[in-house]
């Protein structure tokens, strides 16, 4: 089984639903739900690159990508 932060699932579509069903919705997760602990030596950002995704760990940045691509 692959590791993705992207997950998807099928809502319920009501019979009487007043707008056009969404068929496959999607989330995302964040990687440190899937690391238990941090361990020693983790690869690092360099500070000025650490401010710009957010974080120093490079095991714990996950970029946000749209569902819907770059026309929204």
């Amino acid at each position: 089984m692959a590791f993705t932060n992207r997950k998807t699932y099928t809502p319920f579509i009501g019979r009487y639903d007043p707008c056009q069903p969404i068929r496959v919705k999607t989330y995302e997760t964040p990687p440190h739900l899937y690391l238990g602990f941090q361990p020693p030596g983790l690869e690092q950002f360099s500070p000025k690159e650490a401010l710009k995704r957010g974080t120093l760990w490079k095991a714990l940045y996950s970029p946000y990508t749209s569902p819907y691509g770059d026309y929204r």
